[in-house]
């Protein structure tokens, strides 16, 4: 009996302690287990992910060869309103009072942020679309060049000059202001290389000459009103004055017509690009090769987790 009561009594471990009855692993030995338990199911199933990965490998590859490449041509330009403004600060300071009442400026009647606004402007876009003949060129998938006809079942599917804007805003212009320097970078993006630099140049001409044209408006509409105003007066002084007002708005007709950049100076003209944009297609390879490898795995360890509640659940069963 006593022997049986002292094979009973727990055996005391070498540091006083009784022996714990559970056992803990260390803590290195699970992540082991679990490490090459996770490489055994990728190893059963690596037939699967291997074909998974090279599915979409395949896909990102012909996705990568046929993609429309986009060119991209720039021009840097530099605002150039308040040089003009500055040649007429001294007729301005002399007679800034009565030209204001009249509503007359001697300097630009266009400032830096208005011309900037109009490069942006739907107005802009619109006029150049129109002017260019642009609507076949941007919806090339629905026009037949053959016959010079929309390709479509319906009329109402013929693009309108809306949906010409939206792509031309969105996908071929931008504009960006330096913030330090004030420079302004026009962007032009499309499939012809040929195409983007001449678009380019031909948006800064149309920005420079409707600027230039309205100012020539403003002060041909002052010199009318002066010359109105002259025959409304008899006094001798407000004829001198208004001389010099006229003559100054005359000076301002000739400075802006002489001027052919008007609102931006071209720094950095526009070139045919030789080198793409977009796609880039190593990029679109690499990223389809490593999408395909975590489906695949994922796919893996999904089928393996439902292959084992299974199993399981028929164990139970029994």
């Amino acid at each position: 009996m006593n022997e049986k009561l002292h094979d009973q009594q727990p055996q005391l471990s070498q540091q006083g302690y009784p022996p714990s009855p559970y056992y803990y692993p260390a803590p290195h030995e699970e992540n082991e287990i679990n490490f090459f338990d996770l490489w055994a199911v990728i190893w059963n199933y690596k037939r699967i992910i291997f074909l998974i990965t090279i599915l979409f490998t395949s896909v990102a590859l012909a996705v990568a060869l046929h993609a429309t490449p986009i060119y991209r041509a720039e021009i840097l330009l530099a605002p150039v309103t308040e040089e003009k403004s500055s040649n007429f600060s001294s007729l301005d300071s002399q007679f800034g009072d009565l030209a204001a009442l009249a509503g007359i400026n001697f300097g630009s009647s266009a400032s830096k942020h208005e011309a900037i606004a109009f490069f942006k402007s739907r107005v802009l876009a619109e006029q150049f679309i129109r002017d260019e003949g642009l609507l076949p060129i941007l919806f090339s998938d629905s026009w037949d060049f053959q016959n010079k006809k929309w390709n479509v079942e319906n009329e109402e599917d013929i693009p309108t000059m809306w949906d010409a804007y939206k792509i031309f805003n969105k996908g071929v212009r931008s504009v960006s202001v330096d913030m330090k320097t004030g420079l302004v970078t026009l962007s032009i993006e499309w499939k012809d290389p040929k195409l983007c630099a001449e678009w380019a140049s031909k948006l800064v001409n149309r920005v420079n000459e409707y600027m230039r044209n309205r100012a020539v408006q403003d002060a041909e509409n002052n010199l009318k009103y002066l010359k109105e105003a002259l025959t409304k007066t008899s006094s001798v002084e407000l004829h001198e004055v208004i001389y010099r007002i006229i003559e100054s708005q005359i000076k301002v007709i000739m400075f802006v017509k002489a001027r052919e950049e008007y609102s931006f100076k071209i720094i950095d003209p526009p070139v045919i690009p030789q080198q793409k944009i977009r796609p880039k297609r190593r990029q679109i390879v690499i990223i389809g090769f490593i999408l395909g490898l975590m489906v695949g795995v994922f796919i893996t360890f999904f089928s393996n987790f439902v292959k084992e509640k299974i199993i399981s659940e028929r164990n139970n069963a029994k």
